[in-house]
């Protein structure tokens, strides 16, 4: 049998790989960079180059007067945390999140572990829920924009039952919810096909041996589903808190981040200032503190999570 290292020197340790081994290793090494090469250039192009330009242009400032772009440092970032406007969309993108994550993950949560079981007309109820994934988010806020209007269907509903017809998106404490219920319609379905994949990689043996031991639905569901859906979950919070950071269509489309600046989240505030203010080196400093605190609460999900699994 052909050996793959040389023969011990004199002093007995052995000189290392064969020549033919270190070939092989690099020929791989060589095969898999070929392979990944498209990915980590789209990776270079289209998120860390523009992260880059994005810090250095928020370093800036062109002014409107003389037309000159000249470097000024961190006075954008100093501007901004003294803007009211800025705090209230911090304020406001933090609400929605600290709702709408929750809520679609726990929504998502049951409609994963009840389209896992089988019964009578599963397959066409999946499809409902999965049906709002096909369609844009922009095209579903027009449709809830509908919904919503003060003659609308869901008024027209209201009155049957004998309620008042509410103001959605015209009511500054209304707005904000209004636009939950419609990221969570679109993102629900979406998220569930995460986790049922996830309950699906659980094995039945597991649940049958938990059965065997006494434990009901809720203990098999707390001590065998929960921690062996861990990951999946992991990712959908994390996935879906990047999401919602990053809302803008609706905003846009239904409320112009009225009404009082109620709906005024921090991405729609980076476009305001963008390209209706025009500064748009004030709104990439915007940018990356938006970027800043997405990564800061996502890294305490993950914390959190990984802390859970750990016990």
């Amino acid at each position: 049998m052909t050996s793959t290292t040389r023969p011990p020197d004199t002093d007995g340790r052995p000189t290392g790989p064969a020549p033919a081994v270190r070939r092989r290793t690099r020929s791989q090494a060589r095969t898999a960079l070929a392979f990944l090469a498209p990915a980590l250039l789209a990776l270079l192009v289209l998120r860390l180059l523009p992260a880059g330009l994005a810090v250095v242009d928020s370093l800036r400032h062109h002014s409107l007067v003389d037309g000159v772009t000249r470097f000024v440092g961190l006075d954008n970032y100093g501007d901004l945390f003294g803007d009211p406007q800025f705090w209230q969309s911090v304020r406001v993108t933090l609400l929605f999140s600290v709702i709408v994550n929750p809520l679609q993950v726990l929504c998502a949560l049951g409609l994963a572990v009840l389209f896992n079981r089988r019964f009578k007309g599963a397959r066409f109820w999946r499809s409902l829920v999965f049906a709002p994934i096909a369609v844009p988010p922009a095209v579903s806020a027009v449709i809830f924009g509908i919904l919503y209007r003060p003659e609308g269907p869901l008024n027209a509903l209201l009155g049957v039952f004998g309620l008042p017809s509410q103001p959605f998106l015209t009511s500054p404490t209304q707005a904000l919810y209004a636009l939950i219920v419609l990221m969570s319609w679109v993102g629900v379905g979406y998220w569930t096909t995460f986790l049922i994949a996830g309950l699906q990689d659980i094995p039945q043996e597991t649940y049958d041996a938990a059965a065997m031991d006494g434990a009901n639905a809720w203990q098999r569901f707390v001590h065998v589903t929960l921690p062996l859906l861990r990951r999946p979950l992991a990712f959908v919070l994390v996935a879906d808190t990047v999401s919602n950071f990053l809302v803008f269509a609706p905003v846009q489309l239904l409320t112009g981040g009225g009404p009082e600046g109620s709906t005024n989240l921090l991405m729609y505030d980076v476009f305001r200032r963008a390209y209706s203010v025009g500064d748009i080196h004030y709104a990439q400093a915007e940018v990356v503190l938006l970027v800043a605190l997405t990564l800061a609460v996502v890294a305490v999900q993950y914390r959190l999570m990984q802390g859970k699994g750990e016990e």
